[in-house]
């Protein structure tokens, strides 16, 4: 590699907040073209600086952030970034995906990676203005949410155009799912990074960067983004997603019969036509908005003028916390929905483990597992929209019995019981799918390294199936089915192609609704984009090699904590059957499930108890 970089900014920040030092270190070529940038550069810098058994909130617990080498470029959607720790939630390999406009801004200031160990011994925040970097006292900032504290530093920095990501009150107070926010809206949640962050005293990091990104090849790149962006433009679920974002599952989700209800004892809402994204659009939108250049924007600002919850105001929300803190709690009414919404963004929550662990407490209650007394706010009823939002405020806060529900549903469930409600993958809750009407996402769910996760496999393919059929057929050879959706065949293959692309895609930096999930870039675009911006020229499968690499060395990580076959079960209530709705009697079967395990296991090179063979990792150069 040349001394000069491309695509790649060619810096690592590390910052030690106990000695309050900083020092710049030029990122590893091997680094670079082995894991390629953000989650998988990070991914390996946690695995190298985390020993086994290491507490997250471990004074010398890495926090990393990562953008790709694709992030701040002419690529379209090219505005993620990931947080990597290990998880306050789970206690092993964490990471959470994140758009917006901070990381390519960071990437403009000259850095790929920031490395973030120690423990301030009081609050403060990092400064970075290009190769200016400063540790600064934020003990005036701690205690105010998100939106206060972004406000706050860009007037104390004299400039509104700083990128802020920082933590809330339920970062501050260590809650397990707590959320690194930027842009007032965009979550890195999942894991509860933002309880790492509160943890070593960092209240957030601004950062301001006008260096720009090279790229190797300036006229094949615009001609590499005019074909990526086509083929966005193109794509048949462009419209959708540009109208209505994630909310348009809502219906899907109906429709099919996978929308979790009442912590999934059900997977059909009786109320699930108030949720819908046009009621959304319809009612409460009021402009739309997308990330740092994307020509989708799926966002959507959103304002309720009357009723109780008049004033509220806020981004989104996506389908995942439409459920959550919707259907997943029998809750219909949807104002009250952007209202626990907009508090999860101010206070810094993760809206998916937030409603999921209210879901449960209102199961508990239900079955009389919790009563009255223990929950010191009366009953826990299903739908009631205000209780749910007043247990926002509390899980936050930890106060009261928010203070127990901010351990995250499994933690609770042990010390009062309910652990078989519990619907987790290794700690972490499941989002928004009923897995007993999908069956690759139950592969996919219960093998995720991070725990119940629809993001490091998300196979938008078997919902879709009558849509992308030509395209399953030529990237995978895979006959699709009229209901495909529902059967056990070809989805260890489906879903290990799709676990190595994606992490090729959140390492390159790009958003996965368009890279794999809508599904209009397709791996020759990822390859053409990557070649053109930095010079490095590799086949499609070269590139799908290192996606498995970086899938494997997030599984050896959990190996290395203890992980094994027996928790990459799905939790007991996906074996009982669907209670209701279009997939009513739909169950998994655990036979066959564990047939797919076994498959799974054998064409990812693993041994039948998910350990990969020393011959795999040999393979993948994972000495």
């Amino acid at each position: 590699m040349s001394k000069h970089w491309n695509g790649w900014a060619g810096k690592i920040l590390w910052v030690d907040l106990k000695n309050k030092s900083c020092k710049i270190e030029t990122l590893s070529p091997k680094l670079a073209y082995g894991y390629l940038g953000q989650s998988g550069i990070n991914a390996r810098l946690l695995y190298d600086l985390a020993p086994r058994g290491m507490d997250p909130f471990d004074p010398a617990a890495p926090l990393i952030f990562g953008v790709g080498p694709l992030g701040g470029t002419l690529a379209p959607c090219s505005g993620r970034f990931t947080v990597t720790a290990k998880s306050p939630l789970t206690g092993i390999f964490g990471d959470s995906n994140c758009g917006g406009h901070w990381g390519p801004e960071l990437k403009m200031a000259g850095y790929d990676h920031i490395v973030i160990t120690g423990q301030a011994e009081q609050p403060v925040y990092i400064w970075i203005d290009n190769d200016r970097v400063e540790i600064r006292d934020a003990r005036h900032l701690w205690g105010k949410d998100t939106w206060e504290t972004d406000a706050a530093i860009k007037k104390e920095l004299g400039d509104n155009t700083v990128q802020v990501a920082c933590i809330g009150p339920a970062g501050e107070n260590k809650v397990r799912f707590a959320a690194i926010i930027c842009n007032l809206a965009r979550a890195a949640a999942r894991t509860g990074p933002g309880a790492v962050m509160g943890s070593k005293k960092l209240k957030a990091v601004a950062v301001r960067g006008n260096m720009g990104v090279s790229v190797a090849r300036p006229g094949q790149f615009r001609e590499a983004v005019a074909q990526a962006v086509e083929a966005i433009r193109n794509d048949p679920l462009y419209e959708v997603a540009s109208t209505f974002g994630t909310t348009a599952i809502t219906g899907l989700a109906q429709m099919l019969g996978f929308l979790p209800t009442r912590n999934f004892q059900q997977s059909w809402f009786e109320d699930g036509e108030k949720l819908r994204g046009e009621i959304l659009l319809e009612k409460y939108v009021v402009k739309h908005k997308g990330c740092f250049n994307c020509p989708v924007s799926c966002s959507r600002y959103y304002r309720v003028t009357d009723g109780r919850f008049a004033g509220t105001a806020g981004e989104g929300p996506e389908y995942e916390s439409i459920s959550a803190l919707g259907s997943k709690c029998g809750n219909s009414n949807l104002e009250s929905i952007l209202h626990a919404n907009t508090l999860c963004n101010r206070l810094g929550l993760d809206t998916i483990s937030t409603g999921n662990v209210i879901a449960w407490a209102m199961e508990c209650y239900q079955r009389g597992i919790i009563t009255d007394k223990d929950t010191g706010l009366g009953a826990l009823h299903w739908g009631d929209h205000e209780i749910i939002v007043e247990l926002v405020e509390k899980i936050a806060r930890r106060q009261g019995f928010g203070n127990l529900l901010a351990e995250g549903a499994l933690r609770a469930a042990r010390k009062i019981g309910g652990t078989e409600l519990v619907v987790h993958s290794k700690g972490m809750d499941y989002p928004a799918v009923d897995v007993r009407g999908t069956k690759g996402m139950a592969l996919s769910f219960a093998v995720s390294p991070r725990g119940g996760d629809h993001l490091k496999g998300l196979p938008m393919y078997e919902v879709g199936p009558e849509i992308y059929a030509k395209d399953i057929k030529e990237q995978l050879g895979i006959e699709v089915t009229p209901n495909y959706w529902l059967e056990y065949a070809t989805k260890p293959h489906l879903m290990r192609w799709h676990e190595n692309w994606h992490c090729v895609v959140d390492s390159l930096g790009i958003c996965k609704l368009e890279g794999i999930a809508l599904k209009p870039l397709l791996p020759v675009h990822f390859r053409d984009l990557l070649a053109a911006a930095t010079g490095w020229d590799l086949e499609v499968p070269e590139l799908e090699l290192i996606g498995e690499r970086i899938w494997n060395l997030e599984r050896m990580f959990i190996v290395r904590e203890g992980i094994r076959r027996r928790d990459d079960l799905p939790p007991a209530r996906m074996f009982e059957p669907i209670s209701n709705g279009p997939a009513k009697g739909e169950i998994l079967n655990l036979e066959k499930f564990n047939q797919m395990l076994d498959e799974y296991y054998t064409l990812r090179g693993w041994d039948q108890s998910g350990v990969p063979t020393k011959e795999k990792l040999l393979e993948l150069g994972l000495h």
